[in-house]
């Protein structure tokens, strides 16, 4: 089983050294909020392969590929998972690696809270703009293309074909 999202590596952000860690949870908003959905990295490449050929959504950082599990998948319903790729279009291999520490940085912020159980996500970096895009665009770009993933109606399946009703070859 893939290592959970919160084992990656955290952003790189620098923090004062005598800054003390301080967390306050109160009573009431600790039961009330839902739990934060279990999230996985994706490894295999069939599960690339599958969000690809489902919903994308470009947005300036990045591309996002997003597709619901079947619910005959070995994999626990409750369950989220994401990949992470850049093409060689991106640089070499320091720009590409910078690129996904990127791209796992703004979704370990923002999928606990935003992403739906059942569903695979990829994030496939943009030449340039994935290294160069300020940081807090990047998190409003996986804000927006997330809504506009899961809006009913908006983005046809590409694993069907129009007019056949048959999958992708």
């Amino acid at each position: 089983m893939p290592p959970p999202l919160s084992s990656l590596p955290e952003p790189l952000a620098a923090q004062p050294e005598d800054a003390a860690a301080v967390f306050v949870v109160s009573d009431d908003k600790a039961t009330d909020a839902p739990a934060a959905p279990d999230i996985t990295v994706l490894r295999q490449r069939a599960d690339f392969l599958r969000a690809a050929s489902a919903r994308r959504q470009g947005v300036p950082g990045f591309l996002l590929q997003a597709r619901q599990r079947d619910t005959g998948e070995p994999v626990a319903p409750g369950q989220v998972r994401v990949g992470f790729t850049c093409s060689k279009k991106i640089g070499n291999a320091v720009v590409r690696n910078r690129a996904k520490r990127r791209l796992r940085a703004i979704a370990a912020q923002i999928l606990p809270a935003a992403a739906r159980p059942g569903w695979d996500y990829v994030l496939v970096g943009r030449p340039g703009a994935t290294i160069d895009r300020p940081f807090a665009q990047l998190l409003d770009d996986l804000r927006n293309a997330l809504s506009a993933i899961h809006r009913n109606g908006t983005h046809k399946d590409r694993s069907v074909r129009p007019g056949t009703g048959k999958g992708r070859a």
